[in-house]
């Protein structure tokens, strides 16, 4: 083991003891769930089932929902094997409540600390843990590999600043790279980053683009249908701070009758986006409150969780939140996942920044099958004539719906990849 990881494992066991107190701050600011803190000090919410266990870890939203594909085939090959999804977020625990199958079990991750980690390990007993996209926690992973608990980093993705942190401990990266028996980057720029800290590479995969349509609610989808009535439907999805502000301003000039509706990343950030709304002096209603879309309704806030395949349904028109930070001048956000509207068939605009989504953003626009719009002129004038040819956003919609089937495919490989480190049918419990 590395200086610097002994270092780490030595400092971290020393300052375990002020965890409790921390998980309660948290809690108190709504950051933790106050009845499952014992989850995060490695204590189980449950029993752990008979049989053979697989465990997949995601820290928050994306990581999480990403995993629902390969859990979705997991359960479908391998319906002898148990199910344990953790996660690191109140919110990523929510929507995990309300997506996971019957029997799958969800916990909260454990914090990082020697105690919590064997209690974790020791209590569920993996077969095979597999952590999603930058999940590099030096306790868990080594603590892993003492148990003989095969590891694999899967979607893996390594940003320039993640790279460059590691690069000043580069015994500690290989180390700590080293305890995976299998590393699938998401991408090219993760391979090479991840080569260059030590880790050996077995092939490519991304999580994210594999899946299906986001799951709706029939009855809701027609009660807004109706409310909705004969007027166009912008969605602006994942939308982050100022950028509720820009699309009103720079959708001002559209001409068409249209409905507004805002899909916060963050769900509680609809008071926020309210108070904006009655400074401009925009009709609007808020969902998490039960209030009414009707015919006067210009903006409606969809500030809930879960409803996002519900709203891209409705939708002529999606733009993707979390795409405008340098129209705005703000510190780049990266963007959010333009699979979700392109599976469902819909005409899709992002702002220029999609640097978290760089290869699909490349291929679906290079398929015509998703617009970048660089200012707020070339936004107003795109939707406007978008909405004025039916037929070419219909056209725009079926090519991202294609794109994003072909680009789904990589689940296939994934399986194939992981197939060898899966307990055998109806395997034992580890010991």
């Amino acid at each position: 083991m590395s200086l610097a990881l002994d270092a780490y494992r030595r400092i971290t066991g020393l300052l375990e003891g002020l965890v409790p107190r921390l998980l309660a701050a948290r809690a108190r600011a709504g950051k933790e769930d106050p009845a499952r803190i014992g989850e995060r000090l490695g204590l189980a919410g449950q029993p752990r089932p008979a049989g053979a266990l697989v465990w997949l870890h995601g820290v928050s939203v994306g990581e999480t929902l990403s995993l629902l594909p390969l859990v979705a085939r997991l359960r479908a090959d391998r319906p002898d094997l148990t199910l344990l999804v953790t996660s690191g977020t109140v919110t990523s625990a929510q929507l995990l409540a309300e997506r996971l199958p019957a029997g799958v079990i969800h916990q909260f991750v454990p914090v990082d600390g020697p105690r919590a980690v064997a209690a974790f390990l020791d209590h569920w007993r993996p077969a095979l843990g597999l952590l999603v996209e930058s999940e590099l926690w030096p306790n868990l992973i080594l603590a892993a590999r003492e148990r003989d608990i095969p590891v694999a980093l899967v979607s893996a993705r390594v940003t320039e600043a993640t790279h460059r942190g590691w690069r000043r401990l580069p015994g500690a990266a290989r180390a700590l790279l080293g305890g995976f028996d299998l590393v699938l980057p998401q991408d090219a720029e993760s391979v090479a980053r991840l080569e260059d800290l030590g880790a050996r590479i077995d092939g490519e995969a991304n999580l994210k683009l594999a899946g299906d349509p986001l799951p709706y609610d029939r009855a809701a989808f027609a009660r807004l249908s109706e409310a909705i009535g004969d007027r166009a439907v912008l969605v602006a999805a994942s939308t982050h701070p100022h950028e509720e502000a820009f699309l009103l301003r720079a959708l001002s000039t559209v001409p068409q009758p249209f409905c507004l509706v805002l899909l916060p990343r963050h769900p509680d950030r609809g008071t926020e986006i309210t108070a904006l709304l009655a400074r401009e002096g925009r009709a609007h209603a808020v969902r998490s409150r039960g209030e009414a879309l009707d015919a006067g309704v210009d903006v409606y806030v969809a500030d809930t969780l879960g409803e996002m395949g519900l709203f891209l349904r409705l939708a002529d028109v999606v733009i993707m939140g979390g795409s405008f930070a340098p129209v705005l001048g703000r510190p780049a956000v990266g963007g959010h996942n333009p699979l979700e509207p392109a599976r469902l068939g819909k005409p899709t605009l992002s702002g220029p920044d999609a640097s978290n989504w760089t290869a699909v953003t490349a291929l679906l626009t290079a398929r015509g099958a998703l617009g970048v719009v660089r200012s707020a002129i070339e936004l107003a004038e795109t939707v406007e004539a978008l909405l004025d040819d039916p037929e070419e956003a219909r056209a725009m919609g079926e090519r991202a719906r294609r794109t994003a089937a072909e680009a789904g495919a990589g689940l296939d490989r994934l399986m194939q990849a992981l197939t060898p480190l899966l307990p055998p049918p109806h395997g034992g419990d580890r010991a």
